[in-house]
């Protein structure tokens, strides 16, 4: 049996995988769906300082403290940043890597540099209120209303790698091709071209567990063995 850590995008929570967790539990696997520092739950902890490095100590902590040694980690949307800094910091622990239409940054890189033009003013707009705090659009909310305000520094720090994260040989990139106006585009572009991924392009939104959560449930599976 593997262990899954399953790691959300902005404004989420861990219980945005819930369906994928409760499916990947029922084939007997361990799950471990995080919320990172400053979000849901969690909330109570969002200051100016919780930034990049703070969501990559977050899921070091819980590979190192669970002794985990064959994590299959996933990361959607924002959540491939921080997979990448905590693969990076902990290859051994880490048997595959799976980015749901998310970022795959290269060292030096910010999520806000690798975000087209319309996405970075966004993202900025976001915090406007207190400057250091992301406000989630009103469409999310009324989605699901347990989004939350997401940590402004994370989208600003570069990340650091020493390159030890391609160690982790299986890295999968699933990529939604009807989500409109995607600021992942450019990275779907760039990995597809490298023999050493497994690319694919679903034709479904960016919310893949709505979306298609029997296929990503088979997918996750199979990276097991």
């Amino acid at each position: 049996m593997a262990t899954f850590v399953l790691v959300p995008g902005t404004y989420h929570g861990g219980w945005w995988y819930r369906p994928i967790a409760d499916g990947l539990r029922g084939h007997g696997h361990t799950v471990h769906a995080l919320t990172l520092t400053g979000i849901g739950e969690r909330n109570h902890l969002l200051t100016a300082s919780v930034n990049l490095d703070t969501h990559i100590e977050d899921i070091v902590r819980l590979l190192d403290t669970e002794d985990i040694e064959d994590a299959v980690l996933v990361g959607h949307s924002y959540g491939g940043m921080p997979i990448t800094g905590a693969a990076d910091r902990r290859p051994e622990r880490i048997a595959s890597l799976v980015y749901l239409d998310s970022l795959a940054p290269r060292d030096g890189e910010a999520e806000i540099d690798l975000l087209p033009a319309d996405w970075r003013q966004r993202t900025l707009a976001a915090a406007a209120g207190n400057g250091f705090a992301m406000v989630p659009p009103a469409f999310l909310i009324a989605k699901d209303a347990r989004v939350s305000p997401h940590p402004l520094a994370t989208k600003l720090q570069r990340i650091r790698l020493t390159g030890a994260y391609e160690q982790v040989k299986r890295r999968t990139y699933v990529h939604s091709s009807e989500f409109e106006g995607s600021p992942f585009l450019a990275t779907y572009e760039r990995l597809r071209q490298d023999p050493s991924w497994t690319v694919e392009s679903l034709p479904i939104g960016h919310d893949i567990v709505r979306d298609a959560p029997d296929h990503l449930l088979n997918l996750l599976l199979a990276q097991v063995g």
